[in-house]
């Protein structure tokens, strides 16, 4: 079951707040503020708010300045922000809007207002979370896309060169994918993408990132360095050997490389792992390959080079 919509009401007249509260009550999860800086505290924690009914004259910080430093977070400027104030004025209006708010209620409180206008943008909300999401995942497996993980990696490996943060790509290519589709059709081969999909997404750490390249080629970036990655890839590895998807054996060939203030290029990085698949491949496939400086090799499955 889907958990309710949070929209978080920030009031410092506690009557306002139990009003506002009692007109959303069993309709979504109602959190309360009564100040400007618990209002910030609590639109940066975990739930964070989909919605928030802000009034706008507090005596610590106002609405307004609490609108401004909710807008200059990212971790914060998409939460929709509705006014709630005795202003009405239309230039505290236009004030508010040109703020970032979405909407502004005038007081005193209108239960059925109140309902209404936190309804039509908590669907807008909803409707614009549908449309991210789409545009960030792949349609076939629901792992992150192309598009997605182009950003991500950007931002991470910004955090490779500014704070020395470890972080490895992974690259996984699935061998002889093309006789799947041409032994079992094209509609087995999508449910053997959906599956390896699964297996990947559902043994990761939720700080690593699963995304689909492309066709059969798969990257996970994970935040350690090269040495725990290829260990973890490895037991991957196995995993997927004997996943055995709609009865079909697949393996996988991967390419691993660190990334380093050296070589924070997402191209470059995913031109040294595609390089770490093509020998993996020359090796027998099934097997995992790490780039490094120096050449150097393991047991068994794993292979350095």
């Amino acid at each position: 079951m889907m958990e309710p919509y949070t929209v978080l009401v920030v009031d410092d007249v506690i009557t306002n707040l139990m009003i506002i509260g009692q007109s959303l009550k069993g309709l979504y999860q109602v959190r309360e503020a009564s100040s400007g800086a618990q209002c910030l505290k609590l639109a940066r924690s975990e739930p964070q708010p989909d919605l928030i009914l802000l009034d706008v004259v507090m005596p610590d910080l106002d609405g307004y300045e609490v609108c401004k430093a909710l807008k200059s977070d990212p971790a914060t400027a998409e939460i929709p922000i509705i006014f709630v104030t005795g202003k009405d004025s239309d230039e505290d209006e236009q004030h508010g809007l040109e703020l970032g708010a979405v909407d502004y209620i005038t007081k005193p409180i209108r239960p059925a207002i109140v309902r209404a206008r936190v309804y039509a943008h908590i669907q807008l909300k909803q409707q614009r979370d549908r449309l991210q999401s789409m545009a960030m995942h792949d349609q076939l497996t629901g792992l992150y896309n192309r598009h997605f993980l182009i950003e991500c990696a950007s931002q991470r490996l910004a955090r490779v060169v500014r704070h020395r943060n470890p972080m490895t790509l992974v690259l996984l290519d699935i061998d002889h994918f093309k006789r799947v589709n041409d032994n079992y059709g094209h509609l087995m081969g999508d449910k053997v993408l959906i599956e390896v999909a699964r297996l990947l997404s559902t043994n990761t750490r939720r700080e690593d990132v699963v995304a689909r390249l492309g066709g059969e080629e798969f990257v996970i970036l994970m935040d350690c360095n090269l040495d725990t990655a290829a260990a973890k890839v490895e037991h991957l590895r196995g995993m997927l050997e004997a996943l055995l998807p709609e009865g079909i054996r697949v393996t996988g060939s991967f390419g691993l490389v660190e990334a380093s203030p050296y070589n924070a290029d997402f191209s470059h990085l995913l031109v040294l792992a595609d390089d770490g698949v093509y020998r993996a491949k020359t090796q027998g496939r099934n097997c995992v390959v790490c780039y490094r400086a120096e050449a150097s090799a393991l047991r068994g499955k794993m292979q350095m080079d």
